[in-house]
Parts: structure tokens; sequence; C-alpha cells
């Protein structure tokens, strides 16, 4: 038995039923129309009441479920958890995992290449500079020549007209983003569009800002365009967050039509764009989803994956004539980057050590590359150069979930297709292996030659 009954009205929500529902049942939380502890209907007797499928009632219990919401006990029923949404993050990050002695292929940390060196040797120089501006708030404008220094660094990439103006400076990839939808989302519960498998933290940063994340069908190429369309005409979308240069966890490349076809729909529906560079590879001469449409890509990257993560620094191409928007918006949230960190960057930069990091980390990482695409080439892999991981393909035989027990079983610890699906999407039979660069070569190739041998034990015969 169900402790109350409860029918809301549906026709006063725009777009389709289960966000109508999804966003109904919020209201009524937090109204305390519906109280904490009250069970609420089963999902057929509430489809039944208001005349929808079970699996609109379904995928709107899960919604407000992964909100923190509602919370459903196998057995017993889904009951009002709470009324304010808990928006803790949909699982652990894996910097704060004990790998238990495994060889830890899950995330691609960079090696140590000079990076200590380079950056005690700032720090050598910045003390001897040290002054009055290091006691007052930072602000934008110092920012000034960072924000050249970063043109300078993105040189070699095809970004259309920019300059010093259109730069943002921010804590990191994932801030850049957050930052972001703060400058483009409007309304209570906005809808942005990303990658049917996607990065976990833009999940977690779109939830921050209150919005409702629908996947898009992509293939071997990124984003499918019939996909994204009806998407953009069944749920009004305001953003799209794709990373069209190194797809994560797929390795997928956009090729140019299928970025001219992505840019035309953007324009259509009129969608913001954040495109998400901060796997960028060592050289690129394709244009990015910037150079192609200007006034509306946001352009993201990070020196995460290329000089140390512990920097925390990162930065965004605005759209033209957005970029003192991006930086106002920063300014309201943390004024400016912390200065040690700004001018450890600044640093880096003029000095030509970031380049140099860059260029041993690239020559490391091809090392690994090549290590991963001798054992495990003759199975569906796919790598790019310059990319900091491979996506497997499992053959018959193996689900990805049932595959990564069976390789920490062995010693190696790999992530799941799985953990990078939406809500509600079908995640391949897949592994994304990461490059990691905090492991030995020898370490790195004793874990690969595992994974090998596992592969070639499937739990059971596809042929039988």
């Amino acid at each position: 038995m169900t402790d109350t009954i409860w029918k809301p009205d549906l026709a006063q929500y725009p777009g389709p039923k289960y966000l109508a529902l999804s966003r109904a049942l919020r209201e009524a939380i937090r109204a305390g129309e519906l109280a904490e502890g009250a069970q609420l209907p089963t999902v057929r007797d509430l489809a039944w009441a208001l005349g929808v499928t079970a699996g609109t009632v379904s995928r709107a219990y899960a919604l407000a479920t992964q909100e923190g919401l509602l919370a459903a006990t196998v057995g017993r029923g889904t009951f009002v958890a709470a009324r304010v949404p808990r928006l803790g993050p949909t699982q652990p990050l894996i910097i704060e995992r004990e790998n238990g002695g495994r060889i830890d292929l899950r995330a691609p940390r960079l090696p140590e290449v000079g990076q200590s060196e380079a950056i005690s040797a700032a720090l050598v120089a910045l003390s001897r500079t040290i002054g009055p501006d290091w006691v007052d708030y930072t602000t934008q404008r110092a920012e000034m020549p960072l924000r050249a220094a970063v043109c300078d660094w993105l040189g070699d990439r095809v970004l259309g007209a920019f300059g010093p103006d259109d730069i943002a400076l921010t804590a990191g990839g994932q801030n850049a983003i957050s930052l972001i939808l703060l400058c483009c989302l409007r309304g209570d519960r906005p809808v942005v569009l990303t990658e049917d498998l996607a990065y976990p933290g833009f999940r977690y940063a779109a939830r921050l800002a209150r919005a409702d994340v629908v996947g898009v069908e992509t293939d071997a190429e990124g984003l499918v365009p019939e996909a994204l369309e009806a998407a953009c005409r069944r749920h009004g979308a305001q953003v799209l967050c794709v990373t069209p240069e190194a797809q994560n966890p797929t390795g997928a490349r956009m090729s140019l039509e299928r970025r001219q076809k992505i840019v035309a729909l953007a324009r259509h529906f009129d969608l913001q764009v954040i495109e998400d560079d901060c796997y960028s590879l060592s050289e690129s001469d394709w244009p990015t989803l910037r150079a192609l449409a200007p006034e509306r890509v946001w352009h993201v990257g990070s020196l995460s994956k290329t000089i140390s993560a512990a920097l925390r620094f990162g930065y965004i191409v605005c759209p033209s004539g957005m970029g003192e928007t991006g930086r106002i918006t920063a300014q309201h949230t943390y004024f400016a980057l912390a200065k040690p960190v700004s001018d450890i960057c600044l640093h880096l930069f003029e000095s030509g050590a970031a380049a140099e990091i860059r260029s041993r980390v690239a020559e490391e990482l091809a090392a690994k590359v090549e290590t991963v695409v001798a054992a495990l080439g003759r199975y569906d892999l796919t790598w790019q150069r310059g990319l900091r991981f491979a996506f497997l393909r499992l053959p018959q035989g193996w689900r990805g979930s049932t595959f990564t027990r069976e390789a920490e079983a062995a010693g190696v610890l790999v992530r799941s297709a799985d953990e990078y699906a939406l809500s509600h999407a079908r995640a391949p039979h897949a592994v994304r292996l990461a490059f990691a660069g905090n492991i030995s070569p020898e370490a790195f190739g004793r874990g690969v030659s595992i994974l090998s041998g596992v592969l070639a034990k499937p739990p059971y015969d596809p042929a039988v």
C-alpha cells in the first residue's frame, strides 16, 4: 500500500512526459505536498492513473532517484527521500580509490618528465618578485599576460580568429564546463545534450546547474547528426557538449563533414556548444568547431593531460565577443585564478618549459600506444596517436562489468564503458584503457599482457 494518492497535472509542463513528471515530483517534494518518507504509487499504478506508459514513470522515478529526491528499496517500493536534491557524484572519484597494488589503467595520469624541476625553478624565480600584489584580491585584468601566453600555446590549433580578449582562465577543465553552463543556461530545468557515452564529470556539472542531461547517439565518428536533430526537436535543449577531436571514452574523431553538419544543426536550433578539447591530440590541422562556428562555440582545454593536473589550470576560448562575459562570470565566482597558480603557469609558458614537458610526455605516451596496439590490435581497438587512452570493444562472450572484475582479479584495473553511460543509456560491452604515465613501461607492458590473457578466456562460449 502506498502512503499517498498523488496525481499531478502534466499538461502544465512543456516537453516530454517523463521530464514533466520528474519536474512535478521535484516541485511536489519541495512544496511539501509529498512528505519525506512517503511511499509513492508503483510504476504501473501511476502510469495507469496518468494515462502514460510504465516506461515514462520509470524514467521519471529514476531521474528523481539519481538526484537524491527518491529512494527505491527492493521489495518495498519507492519513497520520498528528501525535499532538497542531494547532488553527490554518481561514483567515487578514481583518484581517491586505492589500487591495492594492482596495475592501474583507469586514469591517464602523467609521467614525471621534469615537471617538478620546472615548477621548482618557477617558484624560485617568483620568490624574487613577490610583492604587495600577493596580498590583495586577484583580478581578471592582471591575467592579461597569461591569456596572451595561452593564445601562443594554442597556436598549433585551428580555432579561427581569437586573441587574449576571447580567453577566460579557469581552475581546470571541469571548472571551465561549470563556468560555461553558468553563462548559457536559462530557466528552472534547462536541457543540455551530450554524447550517449560521456565524461561523468560533465553530468555532475550539469546537475549542479539544475539541468537535465540527455544523451545523443554516437557512431564511429562521434555524434550522429540525425540523432542530434531529433533530440533538439524533442527536448528544446540550450547547450550541447561534444568532444570532436578525441571522444572520451570511445576515442572517436569526428570528420570535417560531420563537424560541419553538427555546426549547421547548432545554428538552426540556436545551441551554445561546449567543445571539450582537454584530451587534445599532440597535433591537429583539422578545424575545430570553434573555427567553424566562432559565434557559439566555447572551446575548453587544460594543462591536466599535458603538463600537470596538480596545477588545476584550464582555459576557455569563448565565442566571438563573449570573452568578457566568461571573465565576468569567473570574477563573480572566484575573482580570478590564485596568483601562485597563474604566475607558475605564466613562467612555464614563457620559459619554454611547458612546451618541452609536453614533448617529453608525448614521447613516453607514444611508446605505450605501441605496446597496447601490439598486444591488443587484433581486437576491436580504437586508438589515435597522441591520445592518452584506447577503447576496447570486447569480443563475444564478455560483458564490460564481467571483464573489469576478471581483470581486477588478475591484477589490472580498467574502466568499463558502463561508467560513462547516461541514465537509461545502453553501453557497449567495452572498456577504456588509460596509458598511465605514473607506472613504469615494464609494469604497463605486464598489465597489457595480462589483459590479453584474460580476453582469450571469455566466461562463456558464444558458439554454444
